[in-house]
């Protein structure tokens, strides 16, 4: 909890004055036992900000203080980018967009943001559900590359993919039972799936995919960490890229 704590706020007052400001929002607690105001909740459904309920221990911890009102926000400390200007963005540029299927590892997500923003990819798009949020975590694991790359949230992987591919974007996914990466082409642009620490990635998005790459592994260990193939396959992508 210790490294959200400048990211977060409670009380009602304060956080419908940060919505009113603009500020972005990962997402905001509310105890079960919590009634918010009308205006709040009005105010985080016009923006589109995710409302949890929660037992109000967990408010009290994320607080650190049981004076919340029952509602907690945590702040994001990064602006996100609008998903059509991110597509449109990728679309022009012929780049690569690193799409992150669901990973709730924040030290994972920002090593993942790192990598992309070193290798030169033009974005980052995350799920607004089940995933990591952006916290302090993920900045750090960046080294403040989250800063410097545009990153979007959006409701449904799937069907921004499905918009991506009929603007001219092609789907791959780093999943086992694909193409060796090593051997694949790679048209532009491209969205890159990577899966979620246990499950991969999922099927709803694999089913979208044009391609599926596989990293060959001859060792007796079977997996990797999905950062670090991030990095590997990344690396194989972006040097077709600087080819071209």
């Amino acid at each position: 909890m210790q490294s959200e704590k400048k990211f977060v706020i409670w009380g009602r007052n304060p956080v419908i004055e940060a919505i009113k400001s603009g500020r972005g929002f990962e997402k905001i607690l509310v105890a079960h036992d919590s009634h918010p105001p009308r205006e709040l909740m009005k105010l985080a459904e016009k923006k589109k900000i995710k409302i949890q309920r929660v037992p109000r221990r967990k408010v009290e911890e994320l607080a650190g203080t049981k004076k919340t009102q029952g509602i907690v926000a945590i702040l994001s400390p990064i602006v996100y980018w609008d998903e059509n200007r991110l597509m449109d963005k990728i679309i022009e540029e012929r780049g690569i967009l690193v799409v992150l299927d669901h990973i709730t590892d924040p030290q994972n997500v920002g090593n993942i943001i790192r990598t992309s923003e070193v290798l030169g990819a033009a974005g980052v798009i995350v799920p607004k559900e089940r995933s990591s949020p952006i916290n302090e975590v993920v900045v750090k694991a960046s080294a403040g590359a989250v800063f410097h790359i545009p990153v979007s949230k959006v409701g449904s992987l799937k069907g921004y993919l499905e918009r991506f591919k009929k603007r001219g974007g092609w789907v791959l996914s780093v999943e086992k039972g694909g193409k060796p990466i090593h051997k694949m082409d790679f048209p532009f642009p491209l969205a890159v799936v990577l899966g979620s620490e246990g499950k991969g990635v999922s099927k709803s998005v694999l089913e979208t995919s044009d391609l599926i790459a596989t990293i060959p592994m001859k060792g007796k260990v079977t997996s990797l960490n999905v950062s670090s193939a991030a990095a590997i396959s990344l690396w194989e992508i972006v040097k077709k890229k600087w080819h071209e």
